[in-house]
């Protein structure tokens, strides 16, 4: 059989029937993202339906490679956390056309394919400290959630407080709360598709109150013109953008290979040395992705987290990768439901994926100060300053400064002290 002797489903204990069940597992779980993305970057002023259209095959380019070439059953996507950051920072935050941040994103995929390829990565992985990787992983979650927050209604804006509660008597923000309960209990039960069922049933809530408008289900593949090559790679090499190259980079280096590293473990791919087989491979399905995405308009695309509901039902090869990728080309004439569902509806969403990423505070050496202090900066500083990269520059800085001053400079390794004095000249000069 083709399948079986392609994918080697006997070799990994595993059948077409297990497979593909996990493949819409998988999706069942991500298929959020074809609504969220969209809603997130159209605030840049990016057409909704070419922002839809991007993210579904982004996507399923991405995940096509992973399960053809690099025969694993891991999904990719637009990343949570790298939109935001798109979004709110490079282009509402600092003024950057969406066009430039797009050929940022398209550097930013280039480069992570050149140091796949030349074996960079191992380098720079294994000389950043482990509390900076649990405490990136954290503010990014905790990044999403207060943008959720501010969705949802559930947080305002207040001229003395900077922030405090919004009106708990709007039906909109009742209704997202709600939403979030339902997400978590569903998940709770094992629920498969709780993400998006969550999404689904406050869009529904909200169309028979009036609150929004249905505008269908099915339509014919909107166009992707404007958004399909209108990256400006001139812009996006100015001075001012190479910082956001950076954490373009280094943000989906750390999301990726995490992810990679953690499903596969569940998983049991992972090889006698703890060591990812064909780990080259599906890193250059993430490279390759993003740099599609760019061309065709949306944000950096990552490896997924949520792959781990397919290898919990028995996902072990890349078929389960290609159900994946089939069922989001299939997502591409749905545009009309994507486009009902309001804000409010997926802050939820957002909330439960901030809840899942800020696990990782619990994984720091809380008894170390000199590692705790550091990351806790990392974390909280990106909510705070509405910025990742601000986050990260904090973390990298502070955990220089903190050892040096402790006299623990044996512990820092020379990239790291590169790294965060990039940073400071990064600070002081844009």
């Amino acid at each position: 059989m083709l399948l079986e002797s392609f994918f080697k489903l006997k070799e990994h204990g595993t059948d077409v029937k297990t497979e593909v069940i996990a493949g819409f597992t998988t999706f069942l779980t991500m298929a959020y993202i074809v609504i969220v993305n969209p809603a997130i970057l159209s605030i840049t002023g990016m057409d909704f339906n070419a922002v839809f259209v991007a993210t579904c095959l982004a996507a399923a380019l991405g995940t096509g490679i992973m399960g053809l070439v690099a025969n694993y059953p891991i999904a990719l996507a637009p990343g949570m956390g790298l939109n935001a950051y798109f979004t709110f920072t490079v282009v509402k935050g600092m003024g950057v056309p969406w066009q430039a941040a797009l050929g940022a994103v398209f550097i930013s995929g280039i480069v992570f394919l050149a140091v796949s390829l030349f074996k960079v990565r191992e380098a720079i992985v294994n000389a950043i400290p482990q509390s900076l990787k649990f405490a990136i992983s954290a503010g990014v979650g905790l990044f999403l959630a207060i943008i959720a927050l501010k969705n949802a209604g559930v947080v305002v804006d207040h001229p003395a407080t900077l922030v405090t509660l919004g009106d708990l008597h709007d039906p909109r923000v009742l209704l997202a709360i709600l939403g979030f309960f339902i997400i978590v209990a569903l998940e709770y039960r094992r629920v498969h598709g709780s993400i998006i069922i969550g999404i689904l049933t406050v869009t529904a809530l909200s169309i028979a109150l009036g609150l929004s408008k249905f505008e269908g289900v099915v339509a014919p593949v909107p166009s992707m013109a404007p958004t399909f090559m209108h990256m400006d790679l001139n812009g996006a090499l100015t001075a001012g953008l190479l910082g956001v190259i950076f954490v373009f980079f280094f943000v989906d280096l750390f999301d990726t290979t995490g992810t990679l590293v953690g499903v596969s473990h569940r998983a049991g791919l992972l090889d006698k040395d703890g060591k990812l087989p064909r780990l080259k491979r599906a890193l250059m399905a993430d490279s390759v992705a993003i740099t599609a995405g760019a061309v065709m308009g949306t944000s950096s695309t990552t490896a997924y987290i949520e792959s781990a509901a397919g290898t919990a039902v028995g996902g072990r090869t890349g078929l389960t990768a290609v159900v994946v990728a089939i069922l989001f080309l299939a997502c591409l004439w749905i545009s009309p439901l994507a486009k009902t569902v309001p804000a409010y509806a997926t802050a939820p969403a957002l909330c439960y994926v901030a809840v899942l990423m800020t696990r990782g505070l619990a994984e720091i050496n809380w008894d170390d100060l000199t590692e705790s202090a550091p990351a806790v900066m990392t974390a909280v500083a990106m909510p705070f300053t509405f910025s990742i990269a601000d986050g990260i520059a904090f973390g990298f800085i502070s955990y220089a400064a903190i050892k040096i001053l402790s006299g623990r400079f044996a512990d820092l390794k020379p990239a790291v002290l590169v790294i965060a004095g990039l940073w400071v000249v990064k600070l002081a000069m844009f």
